[in-house]
């Protein structure tokens, strides 16, 4: 029989202890909705192309949904440093030089293949999420 007097919820005021990807995941995601209001609003005012305006929109997207992904893994699978870290590394990379290159074009040309890695990260990511 159960004990009745053990209280159905944890008395226990101490919180669980963040790792740094939460941190990490918690930042990018406060980003990725900055940059998705700047990409909607302010950026129409500089860049008119309305291709640039849609890649802006992805990478903004793409860094809120792996943020949302970096919290869940930081959370479900913690010693799990692959992920997160490639999650990490996808988001710089992808969104980040997509950023770059709608902002100055010419200044961050070279960030172009940087792009499809950071996509690679992502996948690998989600991979290594599994395993």
């Amino acid at each position: 029989m159960s004990d009745e007097s053990a209280p159905l919820i944890s008395a226990s005021t101490s919180k669980p202890k963040k790792n740094m990807y939460w941190t990490l995941g918690c930042i990018y995601g406060a980003t990725a909705v900055g940059m998705g209001a700047f990409g909607a609003h302010g950026l129409k005012k500089v860049v008119t192309d309305p291709a640039k305006l849609a890649s802006f929109g992805t990478a903004a997207h793409y860094q809120l949904i792996h943020s949302v992904a970096l919290l869940v893994a930081s959370r479900a699978a913690p010693e799990n440093k692959l992920a997160a870290g490639l999650f990490t590394a996808g988001m710089t990379m992808f969104s980040g030089s997509i950023y770059a290159l709608i902002l100055d074009p010419a200044r961050f040309r070279f960030l172009g293949p940087v792009t499809p890695l950071g996509g690679l990260c992502l996948i690998g990511g989600w991979a290594a999420l599994a395993f």
